[in-house]
């Protein structure tokens, strides 16, 4: 199985969002280079950051997001960010009513269960955790293997915090990347078992 990695943008003193659930200037650096990230057009990164973050994506087989981030998305009208072949939304509620039961996203209740569900669609790729409450709560239930932060330099008064609500202590291993892109710190963690 691939290996589970929790990711986000985070603001340097651990937000992924304000109070009201907005990024604010934590994904600038994802249109604030000359290299296009992806086939939209609308993400361009520094070569460094391509560099890096290409590579990563293309790894990705899963995403597991909660059921706001889902929300707040409007469920990617369906399709999955960034090519990513499945989401899996923890939930304990069932798809919204309307929603195409075609569409490659998975409606799973607990966390356990959204990565067990993740990690046999992905096979040997990455399952990829959102940062944030569910991200917290996945690593909490020492399921992650890795964290992976696009640290931001900015500070926000307050708001959604990167590791959620985790409210005990988790080591990690030494950076095994620290790499310094445009408006952009990429972080890589292993977390230590």
């Amino acid at each position: 199985m691939g290996k589970v990695v929790m990711y986000g943008s985070v603001s340097v003193n651990g937000f992924v969002a304000d109070e009201n659930d907005q990024p604010g200037p934590l994904f600038d650096w994802l249109t604030g280079g000359d290299v296009p990230l992806d086939g939209s057009g609308m993400l361009t990164v520094s070569q460094t950051s391509y560099d890096y973050i290409r590579p990563y994506w293309d790894q990705i087989g899963v995403t597991v997001v909660g059921r706001r981030v889902f929300d707040l998305t409007d469920g990617w009208g369906g399709e999955p960010p960034s090519g990513i072949d499945h989401v899996v939304v923890v939930s304990h509620r069932p798809a919204p009513e309307g929603w195409d039961p075609a569409a490659p996203f998975h409606f799973v209740d607990g966390v356990e269960a959204a990565v067990a569900t993740a990690q046999k669609l992905a096979g040997d790729r990455l399952v990829e955790v959102a940062a944030g409450d569910v991200g917290g709560q996945v690593l909490a239930a020492g399921l992650v293997d890795e964290v992976r932060m696009d640290v931001v330099p900015v500070v926000f008064g307050s708001g959604k915090r990167y590791f959620g609500s985790v409210d005990a202590q988790h080591l990690l291993a030494d950076p095994d990347v620290v790499i310094q892109g445009n408006r952009v710190l990429h972080l890589r963690y292993p977390v230590r078992r």
